[in-house]
């Protein structure tokens, strides 16, 4: 079809949800920087991702709200999220409300998405 082009995925722009403090996140940025691949980041504490923004992320990830979860935090144990059998728009709306809660770094491209946690994660979107 004349004047019709197919999108090249390797196009699409990365952008990492992250923590800058956090430990993996800075291996995150390392390894894109060495793979010379463009990206921006978002510090998620400074600008939230919003309910909506998680779902597609979650969705792009194909996993369960329940596994994005620092089970690590206490925030965590304080809210006693282990025990407690919560729907995923629970988990969802307590993860926008602590953005602790979140494993990190999120890493997405395109129609895609990985947790960066091992950091090798990130290598099926380069």
């Amino acid at each position: 079809m004349p004047g019709h082009r197919t999108p090249n995925r390797m196009n699409d722009k990365i952008t990492v949800y992250e923590k800058p403090t956090c430990t993996k996140c800075r291996e995150m940025d390392r390894l894109l920087r060495e793979s010379s691949v463009e990206f921006s980041k978002i510090n998620y504490y400074l600008e939230p991702i919003g309910e909506k923004k998680l779902r597609e992320l979650i969705r792009k990830m194909g996993i369960a709200p329940r596994e994005l979860l620092r089970s690590s935090e206490a925030i965590y144990r304080e809210l006693g999220l282990g025990k407690k059998d919560l729907s995923d728009d629970e988990i969802i709306s307590l993860m926008v409300k602590h953005p602790d809660l979140l494993q990190r770094p999120i890493v997405e491209r395109g129609d895609r998405a990985v947790l960066g946690r091992p950091t090798e994660n990130v290598k099926a979107l380069l």
